[in-house]
């Protein structure tokens, strides 16, 4: 392939990856229009917001293991297809029950695409260094996409209706099927070997009732359905893993986990991501409920976190050729720490530059270290399970965020419920989230929701800065992690070393 088609290649891989981040933030807008437009109840929204999760995070396994087998090209144009036509029916949706099925189509579709464009960079992108390049391109597409999301979500749905949020993925789709067809190589496993159907089964099994217990736990608590769902999904995947270990061909090599390089960089993508969503679940509240602000001027005010990821991202591989891996993955960490530690000081008056600075940080952390920690999941994999190590990737991506907002989000809220607990007379929908504090405040007299608002502001900021420095803590941790655990690594600064990959077909332990 010439240079000049990869290049045009990266572009058609990053496509998915732009329009998955984009969704990624839009719903959230529409929420509120399509709850009015179709009035579902509210388990039917419940669904609505959490079945693409569900079935994303369910499925990559999987569709990363049938991508290997049947051609990680094929796979996409399919994902792409179902996308796209999952999204015409989304957008012209007449009922909560059509949304549900909608949605969950799309996260079907969002399976394949996700662990597909990742596999393909390594076969577009056999040299390290441009590789290296076109990951950190992928990955400013996605941060991109969270820059875009908010914005757009706001322009749409102050010109349109809601469903407009979903049409907009199917000429996107579009051009991904062509380009596709056009511009990428097919690759496969050529030798696949036979496919374990009671692996793929306990896989999805597994993985399901746990992102429901994790999701439904950052709602209602820890009640009896989360832990038997907890429960119930633990049982499931340790039983998957131990059938793993005794096939020879398994749906999921735990092989890929021997090398120790591969294992801290899949650890490190799933506590960042961790760390990251605890801020995410706040700050667009904060700014749109604290600050008063717009959805749109909010999502504005996001743009530098998104713009500092990108900048993080695309540094990384220059960076790479002068500075030792270990360093890298935890100084980017380390950013992020300090920027988290700074947003601490924001206050309930919202000093802007302290918001920009925070931001920054943590966007060029995040970026610099996780377009580095890909490069290694996809350098140390052989290239035959490249498809299986991508989704690994995307999985512990998946739950990672699921974890950080039930895990921090708990948290969060629990300490604003604290801080608004000795306040008399306050309603209990103002004690459970500070938008039930806006709601009940606007049907009480002025004085008396203004003091309302203000307590419950107050409060809110108490829970966000908990959040935040637990989130700091975390990766202070996770950078002391890659500069420890990471020394000798030397995947990420040349070309994927073969020893790593003879090692891994022979089962040989590495580390």
């Amino acid at each position: 392939m010439s240079p000049l088609r990869r290049w045009f290649a990266l572009a058609v891989l990053a496509l998915p990856v732009l329009l998955i981040s984009i969704d990624m933030t839009v719903l959230g807008f529409a929420v509120p229009a399509l709850t009015a437009d179709l009035d579902p109840t509210a388990t039917e929204l419940l669904w609505i917001v959490d079945v693409y999760s569900f079935l994303l995070a369910g499925l990559l396994v999987l569709m990363g293991n049938i991508g290997d087998r049947i051609g990680r090209r094929r796979l996409l144009v399919a994902g792409a297809v179902a996308f796209g036509s999952a999204s015409l029916v989304a957008a012209f949706a007449t009922t909560p029950e059509m949304l549900i099925a909608a949605r969950a189509l799309l996260g079907l579709g969002g399976a394949t695409l996700m662990p597909s464009t990742l596999a393909l960079l390594r076969t577009v992108f056999p040299d390290a260094t441009e590789r290296r390049l076109a990951i950190a391109v992928w990955a400013a597409a996605f941060s991109g996409g969270t820059a875009i999301g908010p914005v757009a979500g706001g322009f749409l749905l102050e010109h349109f209706w809601w469903g407009s949020v979903f049409l907009v993925n199917t000429p996107v789709m579009v051009a991904l099927v062509v380009g596709a067809l056009l511009l990428l190589p097919e690759s496969r496993n050529p030798r696949p070997g036979p496919f374990d159907l009671l692996s793929a089964v306990l896989s999805i099994a597994g993985v399901l009732p746990l992102v429901y217990a994790l999701k439904t736990s950052a709602e209602d608590g820890a009640g009896l359905p989360v832990v038997l769902a907890l429960a119930t999904g633990v049982a499931l995947l340790w039983t998957f893993v131990r059938r793993q270990r005794r096939l020879a061909e398994p749906l999921l090599d735990l092989r890929l986990f021997r090398h120790r390089a591969f294992t801290v960089a899949v650890t490190t993508n799933l506590l960042s991501v961790f760390a990251l969503l605890g801020l995410m679940f706040f700050l667009p509240q904060y700014l749109m409920l604290v600050l008063g602000m717009s959805p749109v001027v909010a999502g504005l005010w996001m743009v530098p976190l998104a713009v500092a990821t990108v900048a993080g991202a695309l540094s990384a591989p220059r960076l790479a050729r002068h500075v030792q891996l270990r360093w890298l993955v935890g100084g980017g960490m380390a950013l992020a720490a300090a920027g988290l530690g700074v947003g601490t000081a924001l206050g309930v008056d919202g000093d802007r530059a302290v918001l920009v600075l925070a931001s920054v940080l943590i966007g060029l952390g995040v970026g610099l270290a996780e377009t580095l920690t890909n490069d290694v999941i996809l350098a140390t994999a052989p290239p035959e399970r490249a498809g299986a190590a991508a989704a690994i990737s995307e999985t512990a991506y998946e739950f990672g965020g699921a974890m950080g907002t039930a895990v921090l989000g708990t948290v969060g809220l629990t300490a604003y419920a604290a801080s608004l607990g000795d306040l008399p007379g306050v309603p209990a929908a103002a004690r459970e989230t500070l938008g039930g504090a806006t709601e009940v405040a606007a049907q009480l007299p002025p004085e008396t929701a203004a003091s309302l608002l203000a307590a419950a502001e107050e409060a809110f900021v108490v829970g966000m800065d908990l959040v935040l420095l637990l989130a700091a803590v975390l990766a202070a941790y996770v950078a002391l992690q890659a500069v420890v655990l990471l020394r000798g690594t030397r995947v990420a600064a040349g070309e994927p070393a073969p020893a790593a990959h003879a090692a891994l077909a022979h089962g040989t332990v590495m580390g």
